[in-house]
């Protein structure tokens, strides 16, 4: 048994050995980092979940860059607490890339080929020299490679598309070339511009006049082909569709499905047609079934199909008792774009009565409840997950209590926003949780809260915001008298619209 171990002991010590991540400690922290002009350093702690997921693809890609002379390392930071806190790390993994002890955070994706691909722009120019000898080792060394064909490195193109390459070097691979023989080889005639691409058309040349290019002509003309006509969506390119600002079709699939290209080959020339207007991905329904379920998707059936428009977060569900049928899917997409089609709207159901001082709100009532003219409303919109939500509601619920006898005048309300979906007449989304807003009686216009979420600055905001007033009326004067036309059936006594 001693044996065993011994071996066991020796085996993840070779392990250890054979890694090509560095391990920094303060002793020799700024002795290795601050030679390197390129190199990767993470911050972590043992215990972190997305940190256990990082090692594998971060210790891989420290193998393929070693041969690139590029160097990774990582800073254990519950051994060197002091070491991380000297360097202001408050989360991990924290991942900077550092140039001769000067860092920026490293703002690429968190698998091995997504950091290999970083790091290596990182270390190039922001434009590559590209000569016959390297033509075509450039034209396929990442997934999007542009390329500029010019007499000359003077050239306005070469000015144009140089300005364009020093604001994305992150994000693309650029090259320009005044060799002919590249010319040839490419069967290109300067000046000219190509896009290399691993996936959809493999070899792409700007389309529009070359004379009058502009940086931001490039710029867009390289967004648009850099999201594929159908490709699937995850956690680490799900930024490059919602900075987009178009809308996001997803089929939603089963990756074990035997029929799953076969679906994907149905939606294909929907997502083609659209190309420019709407972004198609395909998703894991199994992994991803509770966002399904966020867009409106009740049931987890697969494939399903749902539109949503990112900027709005308003969604449009295939009908999922209906087999997929592209024709049917093609026309939902196009009465999306021409505004015929009407929004999916998630909504509790209105509660039978509001026992409590805080008005529990719904997506049916909120038209009804927070556009109500005579009364100035506070809303907080919740996620029953968040911690911040939980710690805020004692005081949310003491705001109601405090002006619980002037509720005819000032509502003060909360939504659960994962219930219950915003209508397309309200101007703002939801971003994170908590979020405050006011509006005032007789206005649209919405008032963001982002102070102190204790009582008396809540209590400060609504003083100084507030149309109504909100001092209680003499109990013992007599009520107005209410006429027929003036009577109002309480809000929480409404039946279901």
């Amino acid at each position: 048994m001693r044996f065993s171990k011994a071996l066991t002991a020796l085996a993840f010590a070779a392990v250890a050995l054979a890694s090509d991540v560095l391990d920094l400690t303060p002793d020799s922290f700024d002795e290795l980092v601050n030679p390197e002009p390129l190199m990767l350093v993470e911050f972590f702690a043992p215990w972190c979940g997305h940190c256990k997921a990082l090692a594998p693809h971060y210790e891989e890609a420290a193998t393929v860059l070693k041969e690139k002379g590029i160097k990774l390392a990582k800073v254990n930071c519950v051994d060197e607490a002091d070491l991380c806190q000297k360097n202001g790390v408050q989360g991990y993994p924290t991942l900077r890339v550092y140039r001769n002890g000067e860092h920026v955070q490293y703002a690429g994706p968190r698998t091995s080929e997504g950091i290999v691909s970083y790091m290596t722009k990182q270390s190039l120019p922001a434009v590559g020299s590209i000569d016959k000898t390297t033509f075509d080792e450039f034209k396929v060394a990442d997934k999007i490679v542009a390329l500029a064909f010019v007499d000359s490195a003077s050239d306005a193109l070469a000015a144009e598309f140089n300005a364009t390459a020093n604001k994305h070097r992150d994000d693309y691979l650029f090259g320009i070339t005044t060799d002919k023989e590249v010319f040839e080889a490419a069967g290109v005639k300067p000046p000219a511009v190509i896009l290399y691409r691993k996936f959809d058309e493999a070899v792409t040349e700007y389309p529009y006049p070359i004379s009058s290019l502009t940086s931001a002509d490039l710029e867009g003309w390289i967004k648009d082909l850099a999201v594929p006509v159908l490709d699937q969506v995850n956690a680490e390119n799900y930024q490059v569709y919602a900075q987009s600002g178009k809308p996001l079709a997803y089929l939603f699939l089963d990756p074990s499905d035997a029929k799953k290209d076969e679906y994907l080959e149905l939606v294909k020339p929907v997502a083609a047609k659209y190309k420019g207007k709407v972004n198609f991905v395909w998703i894991d329904g199994i992994q991803f079934g509770d966002h399904a379920k966020s867009l409106n998707l009740p049931e987890a059936k697969w494939p399903s199909f749902v539109l949503q428009d990112l900027t709005k977060q308003l969604k449009y569900p295939y009908d999922q008792s209906k087999a997929l049928d592209a024709e049917d899917i093609d026309a939902l997409v196009e009465g999306y774009l021409e505004g015929k089609l009407e929004p999916s709207l998630k909504s509790q159901a209105v509660p039978e009565e509001q026992a409590e001082s805080v008005f529990e709100l719904v997506g049916k009532q909120f038209d009804e409840v927070v556009f109500d003219d005579s009364k100035d409303v506070f809303v907080e919109f919740y996620a029953p997950w968040c911690g911040h939500c939980k710690r805020l509601k004692a005081t949310w619920d003491s705001l109601g209590d405090r002006y619980a006898d002037v509720k005819d005048r000032l509502v003060i309300a909360k939504m659960d926003a994962t219930e219950n979906d915003l209508p397309p007449s309200v101007p703002f989304r939801i971003a994170g949780f908590p979020t405050l807003k006011f509006k005032k009686a007789g206005s649209k216009e919405f008032i963001d809260y982002d102070g102190d979420r204790t009582l008396e600055s809540l209590v400060t905001f609504i003083e100084e915001n507030a149309s109504n007033s909100l001092e209680k009326r003499n109990e013992t004067a007599p009520p107005p008298p209410e006429s027929e036309s003036e009577a109002q059936e309480p809000l929480g006594h409404h039946d279901e619209l």
